[in-house]
Parts: structure tokens; C-alpha cells; sequence
């Protein structure tokens, strides 16, 4: 049955709808409403879950920044006790990431994420503080806790103010904030790390208070403005504000249970039967190794290149705005890897393609090591690497949801590739040692031993689809009289991630 707008009470919102009722829906709307609806709702929930994508990746990466500003010799620490430090980050993520998808399942994603941004935002300012190698694995660990659960949680956000098809698109757009913050985190530690001696201080302090605080205010902008839930669609900060209309709220609504009845019940677990299914799929297994090859050496290289740099030879302050040339590069490269993904149905050609390509990073890396007297070439190598390190991990996980059976399985599915890159970064952070530097030629060996060995599982990997079950009358039935294939089911669910769930 649909919703009449004219008998609505404005100052309530409807209750979230079972499973049967959203079954009844039809579309009682015209498509120029429709398309507006999703305008203004493309304006308002993308911006702000890219922007906190945006603060996380700042305040997580400006420390690779920080130590070319002389950060080990201040606080007191060598580069072996910095790599734990670092691995410290990775456990607090590992630890709290499902604790903390399960907070945000039950007070809702408006509320929790801009907890989220105020509370990591807050642990980045105070990172400038640090004096000793105690408060340094301190502030690492307790960044990492809470930055733990905020990528899923705004996927699994997405997911539900979209439909399937829509959100693999809008996803996209999100990990851009990821992206551009890689690439801007040096650039602006660039400017920002000119300030040492400004109060007396160095330039990491100046570093540390400016991004974090700038996390502080974002985390202001998503309390403002960031609808919780149809159900609840008001900002934190404005619990008797929206801004839609309770017409755009019947649209938007709608057309989500229209596509995915089953977004209309709030589940409170996964039955035993999904967790058999899933563990028990040897393929998902693949998809977990191969991530944690690609993201160990991915991190590590993450956090020396800027070091690695000014090894050439470069001005310290000035190897953070060279580190950033790569990242910048890698967006453009990203979105046409991600469109052949996409378009051309080519999801394992593309991550054994992303996978060569920054495996030969890695080998330029070593064999350029030897050329010393040629900084151009050697700056090439690590151009190279950051614009093909990162992008394998998004297109492995459009992969492996193609051999995910149902929505549960793909929510325990996303939990097992998410841990296992986190996995990958307590590893990754011990690749590049204190007594392998300038040059870390065992570290680029290990990395081109390791990618090779995820190129491999790729490789062999098999690349037939997953048989999947179509339930009568479920997810792969027919919904408000149109048939959804099992393809267009998969590419649609690529992205929806209920891990909280």
C-alpha cells in the first residue's frame, strides 16, 4: 500500500516497514520526482561520507609525513619501535572493527559515525603531544580503535539509502575520499610542515593539531547534517529537522524495499547455516589471502615513500609533496580500472592486472635501488607503485561477492576481507627495518615475493561463478513483478556491506 502524503502527520515519521508490507509497495510517484528525490539525496549523504572517508585517511596517514620532520629523533624512537607502533594501529582496527559496526546496527550511522569523527579526530590533535615511545603506541593504538568500523560502516550506510545497483556507483565516489586523502595528506604536510619553530614547536606537532582539528570541525558538519535512518531522518545535532520532505522520504524509502525487501527488517544476527556457507566456501578463502598480499606491502610502502624519497636526495619537506605525484595519478588510473570492472564484467582480469602492475612496482623499486646516481629513475619506481598499490583491494572484493550465495553470506564475506586487510597491516608494518634503510632491498624483495604469491592465488583462482540458489519467493525471486537475475543481483550487491548485521 502506498503512503498519503496528505494524511501524514509532519511531526512523526513512519515506522519501518516488514518484510510483507514492503512486498505491497507500488510506485505511486513519476520518475521526474524519483530523479529529484536521488539528486538531493546524492547531494547530502555522499559529500559527507566522502568527507569523512576523507578526515580518516588524513589523520591515519599524516605520520608517514611526520618523520621526515625529524618526528623519531623528537619523541625518542627508532624505526623498528615506529613499525610497532604502527602495528599497534593496525590491532586497535582489527579488535574494535566488528564492536564497533555493532554499535552502529543498533544507535543508528548519524549518531555513531560523527562519534566517530570527534572521537578519532580528537586522538589525532592530541598525537602532538607525544613525548616518549609509551605515548606513541598509546596514541596509536587508541587511533586505530576508533577509526575501527567507519569504512564498513559507511558502506553498510550507503546500502541502505540506496538500491543495489545504485550503491556499487555511489561507493565508488566514497572511496575517493580515501583516495584524494592519500594524495592530499602529503601535499599538504608539504605547507603545513614549513611551521617548525612557529610557538617553539616542530612541524609534526603543527601537523597533528591542524588535520586533527580539522576532523573536530567535519565531525560538527556530519552532526548537522547527516540524516541518521528513514526512520529517524534528522541530524544528530537537529533531532527535529530533515531536510527532505516526508514525499522524498516516501520515494526514497520505497524504491529501496522495492529493490531489497528484505532492507525493510532489521535482522539482529546471521544464522548459524550463513556462517557454514560462508567459512566453509573455499573461494571466499582466495579472495582473503589475495587481500592480505596486496595490503601488507601496500601499507608499508604507504608510510616510507615519502622517506624513500628523500633518500634520493630530495629536500625532506619537499619528498611529502613528490610522494603525492603517484597518488594523485592513481585516480584517474582507478576509476578506468573500476569502469572495465564494471562495464566489461571483467572482475578477475582486472585485479590480475592491478596485481601485475604493482607487483613490477616493487621490482623497479629493487632493481633501481642500485642506481644511485640516478634519483629521476628511482623517483619513476615509486610513482609507479603508488599509482597501481591500492586499487586491487576494491576490485578484489567486486570479485569475491560474485561467489557469495546470499546477503549474509556477503556480510560475513566483506567481515573476513576487511579483517584480513587490517591483518595485513600488522604484518606490513615490519617489511621496512631500521637496518635495511636507505635502500630496503630485502624489504622490496619480500614485497615482490609476497605480491607474486597473491598474483598466483589470483591466477589459479577459478574464474567460473559461484552456483547460486534462488530461494522461491526470496531475494533472487520476483519483487514487485520484475525478475532479477542472479548476475544482476550480484553486481548490484557488490557493495552492500551489513556487517554489523
Amino acid at each position: 500500500m502506498g503512503f498519503d502524503i496528505n494524511s501524514a502527520d509532519p511531526g512523526q515519521f513512519a515506522p519501518p516497514r516488514d518484510d510483507e508490507e514492503a512486498l505491497a509497495l507500488r510506485r505511486d510517484w513519476t520518475p521526474e520526482e524519483e530523479a529529484k528525490a536521488k539528486r538531493k539525496l546524492d547531494c547530502i549523504i555522499i559529500p559527507l561520507l566522502t568527507l569523512g572517508f576523507f578526515c580518516l585517511q588524513l589523520d591515519r596517514g599524516n605520520i608517514a609525513n611526520a618523520i621526515t620532520d625529524k618526528f623519531m629523533e623528537d619523541v625518542g624512537v627508532t624505526q623498528n619501535e615506529f613499525n610497532v607502533g604502527q602495528q599497534m594501529l593496525s590491532l586497535g582496527i582489527v579488535l574494535f572493527e566488528i564492536p564497533s559496526n555493532m554499535i552502529l546496527y543498533r544507535v543508528g550511522p548519524g549518531k555513531w559515525l560523527t562519534l566517530q569523527l570527534f572521537l578519532f579526530g580528537t586522538v589525532s590533535t592530541f598525537q602532538a603531544f607525544q613525548n616518549s615511545y609509551g605515548s606513541f603506541i598509546a596514541t596509536r593504538f587508541l587511533l586505530g580503535m576508533t577509526e575501527s568500523g567507519f569504512i564498513p560502516g559507511g558502506l553498510w550506510t550507503l546500502s541502505t539509502w540506496y538500491t543495489r545497483k545504485e550503491t556499487a556507483k555511489r561507493v565508488m565516489f566514497f572511496y575517493f575520499g580515501n583516495q584524494f586523502g592519500q594524495a592530499s595528506s602529503k601535499l599538504l604536510a608539504y605547507g603545513i610542515l614549513h611551521m617548525r619553530g612557529v610557538g617553539d614547536k616542530a612541524g609534526w606537532f603543527w601537523l597533528f593539531v591542524l588535520m586533527g582539528g580539522f576532523t573536530i570541525f567535519s565531525g560538527f558538519i556530519l552532526g548537522f547534517c547527516l540524516p541518521d535512518s528513514f526512520r529517524n531522518p534528522c541530524p544528530t545535532f537537529l533531532p527535529g529537522f530533515t531536510l527532505f520532505t516526508q514525499r522524498e522520504l516516501h520515494i526514497l524509502q520505497s524504491r529501496v524495499l522495492l529493490d531489497d525487501p528484505m532492507k525493510g527488517k532489521k535482522k539482529k544476527s546471521i544464522n548459524l547455516g550463513a556462517f557454514k556457507r560462508a567459512f566453509g566456501n573455499w573461494r571466499l578463502w582466495f579472495h582473503v589471502f589475495i587481500t592480505l598480499c596486496n595490503n601488507g606491502p601496500q601499507r608499508a610502502f604507504d608510510t616510507y615513500s615519502p622517506s624513500i624519497v628523500s633518500s634520493f636526495g630530495f629536500g625532506a619537506l619537499r619528498s611529502n609533496a613528490m610522494a603525492s605525484v603517484g597518488l594523485f595519478l592513481q585516480l584517474p588510473v582507478s576509476f578506468g580500472f573500476s569502469y572495465v570492472s564494471d562495464h566489461f564484467n571483467k572482475r578477475g582480469e582486472t585485479v590480475i592486472a592491478g596485481f601485475s602492475c604493482h607487483l613490477l612496482g616493487y621490482v623497479f623499486n629493487r632493481v633501481f635501488t642500485e642506481l644511485k646516481d640516478r634519483r629521476g629513475v628511482r623517483y619513476f619506481g615509486v610513482v609507479w607503485t603508488q599509482t597501481f598499490g591500492t586499487f586491487s583491494h576494491p576490485l578484489n572484493i567486486a570479485w569475491m561477492s560474485l561467489a557469495c550465495e546470499d546477503s549474509e553470506v556477503r556480510a560475513l564475506a566483506m567481515a573476513m576481507v576487511i579483517m584480513g586487510a587490517n591483518i595485513a597491516g600488522i604484518y606490513g608494518a615490519q617489511i621496512f627495518r631500521q637496518e635495511d634503510r636507505p635502500f630496503y632491498r630485502r624489504g622490496f624483495t619480500i614485497n615482490i615475493a609476497v605480491l607474486a604469491s597473491g598474483l598466483a592465488l589470483a591466477i589459479f583462482r577459478p574464474s567460473r561463478r559461484a552456483t547460486r540458489r534462488r530461494p522461491k519467493g526470496g531475494e533472487d525471486g520476483v519483487i514487485a513483478g520484475q525478475e532479477v537475475s542472479r548476475d544482476a543481483k550480484a553486481e548490484g550487491d557488490i557493495k552492500e556491506v551489513a556487517l554489523a548485521r
